[in-house]
Order: C-alpha cells, then sequence, then structure tokens
C-alpha cells in the first residue's frame, strides 16, 4: 500500500519545463544567500568515505550504509549518510580560520529510508560548516545563524515568486524557539511528531532544540548521533507546508561537540566503542576546530517553496509500483 498522500484538488503548480527553471533559481540564488550571510566557501565532497575511519554518520544508529568493496584499494567504501563529521576534519584540513566555513553539494544514499511524501532513498543536501570561537559555543549564537539561515531562504522565496508570479507561498521570517522539553510539557498526550504539526500550525517557523536527549518522560523527542551535535546546542528548522497542512523539517543542525560534550553523549548513547575511531580520538584530543553545521535538504526546500506534495517531483528517485500508480492516477510526474 503507498504511503503517498494527494491532497484534495491538487495540480503541479507548474509545468515540467518551469519546474525545472525554478529548481535551477532556487539553488542560484539559496547558495549565494547562504555563503553572503554566513561567509561560506564552497568545497567538493566526498560521495563515500572509509568506513574504518568513523566519518560516516550512523544517523539514528540503525540505518545500513551502502558497501562496496575496492580491490585496488584494499578496502570498503561506504556511500555517506551525511557529511558532519567529515566537514570538521575539512575545517581543519583546508585551514578555514574562525568566522568562515564551508559548504558542499552532499548526495548520498539511505537504503532504509521509509519513502513517502517527504522521503527518498535519495537525499540531496547543502551541508555546511563554519569554524567558530569557544565562546560561541552558546545558545545566542545558535540562534543568529538560525535567523540567519530562515533569511536566505525567505530571499530565495521573494526571488522565485518574482520569477514565477503563479507561485504564493511566503514563509515567515520570525522564527519560533522552543525546546523538545518545553513542546513534550506543552502537548504532553502528543506524539513527538503530533507536536511538531501543532507547534508549526501556530508559529509557521519553529527552531525546535535540544534534540537527541532524554526528556522528562524517559522518552527522546528523536534520535541523533552522539558524535556530531551537541544535544544542548542543536536543533531543526520547521516550517509549516500549506499543501500538506504539516510540519515540515528542512535543516537538521547545531553547534558540534567539544571534547566534554562528544565525552558524555558517547556515555549516554552507549557507543563508548567509538573513542578508538581516527575522528573520535582527534575530537577528544582536543585537535579539531569548535564548529556549527548541519544540513539543509535541497528537494525538501524545492518542495515547499515551489508548492509540490511530493519528493518525487522535484527530484530524481526510485519508488514503489504503488506509489507510482497514486502519482500517475493523480496526473503528477515523479522525475
Amino acid at each position: 500500500m503507498s504511503k503517498t498522500t494527494i491532497p484534495s484538488g491538487y495540480r503541479m503548480p507548474l509545468s515540467n519545463n518551469e519546474l525545472q527553471r525554478a529548481i535551477e533559481l532556487i539553488h542560484q540564488e539559496f547558495q549565494h544567500s547562504l555563503c553572503v550571510r554566513l561567509n561560506l566557501h564552497r568545497v567538493s565532497a566526498p560521495l563515500f568515505v572509509d568506513g574504518r575511519t568513523g566519518l560516516n554518520d550512523d544517523l539514528n544508529g540503525v540505518e545500513r550504509p551502502v558497501s562496496f568493496d575496492i580491490p585496488d584499494v584494499g578496502t570498503d567504501g561506504q556511500v555517506v549518510h551525511s557529511l558532519a563529521k567529515w566537514k570538521r576534519l575539512a575545517l581543519k584540513r583546508y585551514e578555514f580560520p574562525e568566522g568562515t566555513g564551508l559548504y558542499t553539494n552532499m548526495n548520498a544514499i539511505r537504503r532504509d529510508e521509509e519513502v513517502d511524501n517527504l522521503h527518498s532513498i535519495y537525499v540531496d543536501q547543502w551541508d555546511w560548516e563554519k569554524h567558530i570561537s569557544p565562546k560561541d559555543r552558546n545558545v545566542l549564537y545558535l540562534k543568529e545563524t538560525v535567523r540567519d539561515i530562515v533569511g536566505a531562504i525567505c530571499d530565495t522565496s521573494a526571488a522565485l515568486r518574482n520569477a514565477f508570479p503563479a507561485l504564493t507561498f511566503k514563509p515567515d521570517r520570525d522564527v519560533y524557539f522552543i525546546t523538545t522539553q518545553e513542546l513534550e510539557d506543552r502537548y504532553p498526550d502528543l506524539t513527538p511528531n503530533e507536536r511538531e504539526v501543532e507547534i508549526c500550525r501556530k508559529h509557521h517557523t519553529v527552531f525546535l532544540m535540544q534534540i537527541g536527549k532524554t526528556l522528562a518522560s524517559g522518552k527522546r523527542h528523536d534520535g541523533r548521533a552522539p558524535d556530531y551535535d551537541d544535544w544542548e546546542l542543536n536543533g531543526d528548522i520547521l516550517m509549516w507546508n500549506p499543501i500538506l497542512e504539516r510540519s515540515f523539517e528542512l535543516s537538521s543542525m547545531g553547534i558540534r561537540v567539544d571534547a566534554a560534550a562528544l565525552d558524555r553523549q558517547l556515555t549516554a548513547a552507549n557507543c563508548n566503542q567509538r573513542r578508538e575511531l581516527p575522528f573520535h580520538k582527534m575530537l577528544l584530543n582536543g585537535q579539531l576546530p569548535q564548529s556549527i553545521g548541519g544540513g539543509i535538504g535541497q528537494s525538501r526546500l524545492c518542495m515547499l517553496l515551489i508548492g509540490t506534495c511530493h519528493i518525487g517531483e522535484v527530484q530524481v528517485s526510485l519508488w514503489d509500483a504503488d506509489t507510482t500508480k497514486t502519482c500517475e492516477d493523480a496526473g503528477i510526474t515523479l522525475l
């Protein structure tokens, strides 16, 4: 059975040709605005890494990376899940000074993703990382960075509406900040996903903070790997999606762990075996720069700003037969 939902009366907002031009415009405008606001410079990114290094992200700890042997190299390669760790190492290798950072176009395969309107096994995002001072490891700096990213999204939306007057979505620049514990206290009888829907319904642009830590209920709002974000200084940028009438995650980001936070979180997550991996040793020994970073979904942003109801309208991937038929019956073209 297809997990795809087609809103009543939905029609693709642009022709296929217009859609491609709109996607190109979003990429150009957003990359430029993000780089200017955060002082970032583009670098090339890996499609795969050596699985022995600990550089690949394990997300919630259950996703299987796509692996393949490389006979001439004598090791297995792992297609990346994301670049959270790799980017921080790149800051050091490329000698980015404090106050500057990098961004890259990241492409990944997440074979265990459950595909629906928002999820695909193919992931495309702008991954970014910025070298910060130890004094910037605080909530104020985190919030300022979130506002800069939301500003770039709003600037991109304005340019898109100017080029394609048929598009009407206008994101809210005002960001509502709330922690996962505050959200649980406000809606104790709802699931984490239902809480996100309700808070975004009321406050259209939300930054949900402190993801990964255990809440007063004894549960976590959502999983977050213990070795990149500091669970006290991270969060997700969520916006209200009027087409799907739900909360819509655009970015997962945060100030990265320092040695103390990594030590604490590895123990809390029962992942102490990672202490012996090369990346983790460098971090625990204070050999990597302090940083803030995240990923911003490219297809997700295109979906929201253009107003499509399925991620397959703005990216090429593979879909099950039921999803394909559901979309065909609704007149929706999956790329």
